[in-house]
């Protein structure tokens, strides 16, 4: 597939050579630092060191004082406290926090993870139902319910009170709970507005130990869960998610919690993890257990406290993640297939297809693999349970959730954000969405925003990238949204000595210029191996990541795209 190289602006000179020279850094790293909105030492500093005092006044929150008090309220009264979360990633980490932190100083407390493919997502009848039939007085939902009015309004009338706390966008309407922790809420005047499902909840807990005088190691200690929430939940990395990334992979990295250890044990890595071996190595098999059996053997092993225990729930994870592998193939291989065939699909500007047959569980999986093969809007959909449910994935800078509004009126329900979301519709508005939702995105996105784009941060000569700058473009980690891994251009390179092709299609070389010499990795660019010649220059692109072979480190340059003259 053809990339766009678009290369972000240069800053003012005067100013990036003033902040160079202020710093004591190469004019590049100021870039990258003015790019990011850091323009003296002072902001600097805190960029490059995050630390716990960072982390805003949980009270700041619209409605965390009527939730302390209400939970404060119910363990005085030896009340029964379910703790409620989605069965993803970011739901069952939130679940782990609260319910683990709770049980330290409430004995009559339970969790409860809704079931995929017979409650759906966010709070469902069935587990109110459940909470009323066993004697539970107050739930504290995580990572959903802000759009569940009728629910809250359901649980009301049995006397169940409800503390809600969600980061996904609010409706016209809030649930009538005792307390709604949303920083998207539009009269929360809290500070950052994207914290994590599990980051509301690490606030509550918070919250709460401040207010009884408890020590901030009750509540540190959940830092390293914090921390793969936000890498699995794509929220931005900036602001207090980069506080909480920052501590939570240094704990994942040094005393993780038994659960994850025994995790990381079986992903094949137990260390040096960074947000993107989190999101590759540890979140898919998290979410394999809700995906292909019950998300509940997720919790059970994140609370896990001892190893013989957590490494029987980590063996069965990972048997679940290799089954969902091989549903995620296979209905990979037969969307793809559908696409292909048919020139109609081949041609819109969204992609919608749809099997009755194909496991819900893998069907996010699924539409983000179309999105990266065809580089459109997509939607996978599946029968379940009497209606089709469906997952989307967008494409940089398309909302897709502005997308689903206009077509609500074919959907039970919706949910989600600008990249991502969820749906469900009755079987025979199928054909009616499928045409509604080409329409819709036809009409609103722009020929650039279909072409994949490399988002070039700036030009570098290799000779540039020596120890001193390796090392400081290290502290602009953790990387992700908002604040990725930098992408460089470098022009006029040469191949020294043979390249060659590893795996099925990825090229390994080594580049020099100017007398600097540096190893490469080009992943799925086999298709340039052969114009790539000793005295023929080209570009690249690329991130700079150190390489670790048999205990060696070198720098090695992870090509992003080759561009010859």
């Amino acid at each position: 597939m053809n990339k766009r190289w678009a290369t972000r602006e240069v800053p003012a000179f005067d100013e990036m050579n003033s902040l160079a020279t202020e710093l004591n850094i190469d004019p590049v790293l100021s870039t990258l630092l003015l790019h990011r909105g850091i323009k003296n030492y002072e902001e600097a500093k805190y960029f490059f060191r995050p630390d716990e005092r960072h982390l805003h006044d949980p009270f700041l929150m619209a409605d965390m004082e009527k939730a302390i008090d209400r939970i404060e309220a119910a363990i005085a009264a030896g009340e029964k406290i379910m703790v409620y979360g989605d069965y993803d990633v970011d739901g069952t980490t939130a679940v782990a926090v609260v319910y683990s932190f709770f049980k330290n100083h409430h004995s009559n407390i339970e969790y409860y993870i809704p079931d995929r493919y017979v409650e759906g997502y966010g709070i469902s009848t069935q587990g109110i139902d459940y909470a009323k039939a066993n004697g539970f007085t107050l739930i504290i939902a995580l990572d959903c319910g802000i759009k569940s009015v009728d629910k809250i309004a359901y649980a009301n009338t049995l006397d169940i009170d409800f503390i809600i706390c969600d980061h996904h966008t609010p409706g016209t309407e809030l649930p009538a709970a005792v307390a709604v922790l949303d920083p998207k809420r539009a009269d929360c005047p809290y500070p950052f507005k994207e914290l994590s499902g599990c980051g509301i909840g690490f606030k509550l807990v918070q919250a709460y130990a401040e207010k009884n005088g408890l020590p901030f190691e009750d509540v540190s200690r959940y830092y390293d869960l914090v921390a793969v929430s936000i890498a699995c939940d794509i929220v931005p990395i900036v602001d207090e998610n980069r506080v909480l990334a920052y501590l939570g992979v240094q704990k994942l990295n040094t005393d993780p919690c038994i659960g994850l250890k025994t995790l990381m044990g079986v992903a094949g890595k137990s260390i040096n993890y960074t947000i993107s071996d989190i999101v590759f190595l540890l979140g898919p098999r998290i979410n394999a257990a809700g995906r292909i059996d019950d998300a509940k053997h997720a919790v059970e092993l994140l609370i896990a406290c001892n190893e013989d225990e957590a490494q029987i729930k980590g063996d069965l994870i990972n048997i679940k993640n290799t089954e969902r592998k091989g549903h995620d193939l296979q209905i990979t291989d037969e969307a793809l297939g559908m696409i292909g065939d048919s020139e109609v699909l081949m041609g819109r500007k969204s992609t919608v297809v749809f099997n009755e047959n194909w496991h819900k569980g893998v069907i996010g999986i699924v539409a983000s693999r179309l999105t990266e093969k065809y580089y459109r809007p997509t939607i996978v959909l599946t029968r379940s349970n009497g209606h089709v449910a469906g997952s989307a994935r967008s494409v940089l800078g398309y909302d897709l959730y502005e997308a689903l509004c206009e077509c609500s009126d074919l959907l039970i329900q919706f949910g989600g954000h600008k990249y991502a979301a969820g749906l469900t519709m009755h079987p025979e508005n199928v054909e009616a969405f499928i045409n509604r939702f080409e329409e819709v995105v036809s009409a609103s996105i722009t020929a650039d925003q279909l072409i994949q784009q490399i988002q070039i941060d700036a030009e570098l000569r290799l000779s540039q990238v020596e120890p001193k700058f390796f090392r400081i473009l290290n502290q602009f980690a953790p990387f992700g949204p908002q604040n990725m891994s930098p992408i460089f251009l470098t022009k006029n390179v040469y191949v020294s000595g043979n390249p060659g092709l590893v795996g099925q299609n990825h090229i390994k070389m080594t580049v020099m210029q100017e007398g600097s010499l540096f190893n490469c990795i080009a992943f799925n660019h086999g298709e340039y191996l052969s114009q790539i010649k000793k005295d023929v220059p080209f570009d690249i692109c690329y991130n700079i990541e150190e390489n670790i072979w048999r205990e060696k480190r070198s720098i090695q340059l992870n090509v992003k795209g080759i561009k010859f003259k």
